[in-house]
């Protein structure tokens, strides 16, 4: 497959997705056999919003690949906090470097960075947008604890709006036969139209309730999400939402005995400690499953990349901008303005969000 650089698990065919979760066991069976892959390669990580999983998973599938990593974990020491552009940084460090991994709490960030890289941009979360290789940890956890990628009923529980492992992981499922979903969320914390539409296009079957224990008894899969602080205008509005999903021993009384319980972490108060001893809690093992994921797509983007040394800058005459107010174009006003159209509404090209012609 060449793959130049990973924004969203849309880019990869079906076929393609299954290369990578066979790749990611191939690792994790005989990993000493990987040990020297990417020896004399170095992987920059740019964490502009916190992260410990994420960011110490791709640290270490680096290291057992034989890879080097630099990078920085707070943008406030680095040139970001006298104001340099994305653009500028990008430019920078993929002259240094194999690989660029970036986190970034703007939406399309990853994508905007793709334009001015000279090497690999994979994304490890763009605001509450996407979260590509936490869906591809997903897939490998689900293949390996349910033994198939189809024929799923799968529950998604807590911050659907804001979610992006939630969007992720949905957009890809709804490309395996048979798989239904279960959204569980209050109106505010609702999951976006735009996912529903991917849905819908699917002809993939899904509801929306208002009770987890309600929705437990139906689910093959639960992915549970803590609400997101962060993400919240104020923190008002966060505690209105605090504390209404917690799963717990009794609630788990009415699930099945072979439900998978995924969650992309860090939990809060949305999973009670106690169910961590139940054989049906896979989140941990989940964190594990990641690190050899995101080792199958380090060394797959390094092999079968092909990008221009000299990347030419795209211009645009679009006189529409994106409403979208956490979308990368309103902070780095030098992006063009790339949308699709489908008669009076355009779709952002950096983040998937709508405005009206």
């Amino acid at each position: 497959m060449q793959l130049n650089h990973m924004i969203d698990l849309d880019q990869l065919k079906v076929s393609e997705l299954r290369e990578l979760i066979d790749l990611a066991n191939s690792m994790r069976n005989n990993p000493w056999a990987y040990r020297e892959s990417c020896r004399g390669k170095i992987m920059a990580t740019l964490f502009y919003e916190p992260s410990t999983r994420t960011k110490m998973s791709f640290q270490t599938a680096m290291y057992r690949l034989g890879g080097e990593v630099v990078g920085f974990d707070n943008p406030q020491n680095t040139s970001v906090s006298k104001g340099e552009s994305l653009k500028d940084t990008i430019t920078v460090v993929s002259g240094y470097t194999d690989l660029i991994v970036m986190r970034n709490p703007r939406e399309g960030a990853a994508a905007a960075a793709a334009l001015y890289s000279r090497v690999p941009i994979i994304n490890a979360g763009d605001g509450g947008h996407l979260h590509p290789t936490q869906t591809l940890t997903d897939l490998v956890t689900l293949f390996n604890e349910k033994g198939r990628l189809d024929h799923l009923c799968i529950g998604l529980c807590g911050d659907l709006i804001y979610g992006r492992t939630v969007h992720s992981l949905i957009k890809t499922m709804t490309r395996f036969e048979g798989n239904s979903f279960v959204l569980i969320s209050t109106p505010e914390l609702a999951l976006p139209q735009y996912v529903k539409d991917v849905m819908d296009a699917a002809g993939c079957a899904y509801r929306e309730v208002p009770s987890l224990e309600d929705a437990l008894p139906d689910l093959d899969v639960l992915y549970m999400t803590r609400i997101q602080q962060e993400r919240f205008a104020n923190r008002s509005q966060y505690e209105e939402q605090k504390g209404v999903f917690i799963l717990d021993e009794k609630k788990l009384e009415r699930a099945k005995p072979d439900l998978k319980i995924l969650h992309p972490l860090p939990r809060v108060d949305e999973i009670a400690d106690g169910v961590d001893s139940d054989p049906r809690a896979t989140y941990f093992r989940q964190t594990v499953y990641g690190m050899y994921a995101r080792m199958a797509l380090i060394l797959t983007i390094l092999q079968h990349s092909h990008i221009e040394a000299d990347r030419k800058p795209f211009r645009s005459t679009h006189p529409y901008r994106c409403s979208n107010p956490n979308c990368i174009t309103q902070t780095e006003p030098y992006l063009p303005h790339l949308f699709t159209e489908a008669g009076d509404m355009l779709t952002c090209a950096f983040c998937d969000g709508r405005t009206l012609i």
